[in-house]
């Protein structure tokens, strides 16, 4: 992972104008009527978030795992421990219930309102606690919502490479890892490189697809093999219920991937189970994933599997096994709808969810596209991927980025 030390600015939240609520916390929760956006997006609570003496105060365990904070509550003393470690050093707060007083690093900090608890929810003042953390906070009196913006973070990032990306292959070095898009399942079930649109490029003078891949290589940059194909004329049900054509596809793809130098392999075989038995499917689909990890593994190759969200309407997926079975999966948290505009967040949400109750956070990885958001929502998809922790983020793809979405994106991860 490449890191860089971060510089976070702690910006003050300003509530000036907002009238004082009394002292009864039960009726300014019931009163305030504030609300919290997160990268763009409704940050729930399990109580509402109220305004006191001017003061924005929040839940502290949920506003502390949205942005990655490690808490601790000792019941005897009181007092809410708060740690955060990044390449700029360790943080450490701890605030007492009652006491307007704070210890940052070992220093006092005053606090214009202390901690207390609410319907039995400890609260916290949110400008002080985010701002600790790196992230920057903003106030609309008129709307009574809270803006954070989550620091930048530093997570594991892969970029999609295939046909028309050349155009910004020098962005390459900047991800962790490259899934190049040049080989497939074709219609007839049969793995190549030849083909359509996913296929290996020609070589332009001295640039040659081998010579990209060693390239990323050398420089940091882990290059995968991606094999792309949709069962949209069943040739991936002919692959997995042939199988001695499944052992073929599988020494293919292994053989492929060691002899031009790629670090693992990337699987993107999609629209199993839309229509037919679902679990015959799945039990199909794990069986060529658990054959293909144990091949790839001889060979010291990675496998990354590419999904439908939970909550589309391929039903082929069997999360929970795939996980255990590859390195990492990739959440396709896109084509929900019109993929000519950005994906709609709460179905970006809830895909994340399901995927958790299957999957561990270390494993799963959001997939973006870029031909659906733009520098206007593409931190909002990235900020979901940072409030739950999840390994990392996909970029679909490079070729399409383009310089305003980049820069946004720089801004929230570490690229």
């Amino acid at each position: 992972m490449k890191r860089f030390s971060k510089i976070l600015l702690c910006l003050a939240i300003s509530v000036g104008g907002v009238v004082s609520l009394q002292e009864n916390t039960t009726q300014a929760a019931a009163t305030s009527g504030v609300h919290i956006m997160l990268d763009g997006y409704p940050l729930p609570f399990p109580v509402e978030p109220v305004v006191m003496k001017g003061t924005t105060m929040v839940p502290f365990r949920a506003i502390s795992e949205a942005l990655g904070i490690k808490v601790e509550w000792n019941q005897a003393a009181k007092k809410i421990s708060a740690s955060k470690e990044d390449p700029a050093g360790k943080k450490e707060v701890v605030l007492t219930m009652g006491s307007k007083s704070a210890i940052v690093n070992g220093g006092t900090v005053k606090l214009a309102v202390a901690p207390q608890s609410i319907r039995g929810t400890t609260m916290i003042p949110l400008s002080f606690f985010s701002g600790q953390f790196g992230a920057e906070v903003s106030w609309n009196q008129a709307s009574k919502t809270v803006s954070i913006i989550s620091p930048k973070k530093d997570m594991y990032t892969l970029g999609f490479y295939a046909q028309g990306a050349y155009g910004e292959v020098s962005l390459i070095p900047s991800f962790d890892a490259i899934a190049f898009g040049w080989s497939r399942i074709d219609r007839s079930g049969q793995f190549t490189t030849s083909g359509d649109e996913f296929r290996w490029p020609k070589p332009a003078g001295s640039v040659t697809p081998e010579s990209i891949v060693s390239d990323a290589a050398a420089g940091g940059t882990d290059p995968y093999l991606m094999v792309y194909s949709v069962d949209g004329k069943l040739e991936l049900t002919k692959n997995l219920e042939d199988k001695q054509l499944q052992e073929q596809t599988i020494s293919a793809i292994v053989d492929t991937a060691s002899q031009k130098g790629f670090k693992g392999i990337a699987l993107d075989l999609e629209g199993l189970g839309l229509t037919g038995d679902k679990a015959k499917v799945q039990a199909e689909y794990n069986a060529f994933i658990k054959k293909l990890s144990v091949q790839a593994r001889t060979v010291g190759l990675k496998v990354t599997v590419i999904l439908h969200p939970l909550n589309s309407s391929y039903k082929g997926y069997d999360y929970k096994t795939l996980g255990k079975l590859a390195d990492d999966l990739i959440i396709m948290g896109y084509a929900y709808e019109d993929e000519s505009r950005p994906e709609p967040m709460n179905k970006v949400d809830e895909g994340i969810r399901l995927a958790l109750q299957e999957v561990s956070k270390e494993k799963l990885i959001l997939g973006i596209s870029v031909y659906s958001e733009n520098e206007d929502s593409v931190n909002a998809k990235i900020g979901l991927a940072k409030r739950y922790d999840l390994k990392g983020i996909a970029i679909w793809r490079l070729g399409i980025i383009g310089q305003p979405a980049w820069n946004e994106m720089s801004k929230s991860v570490e690229l």
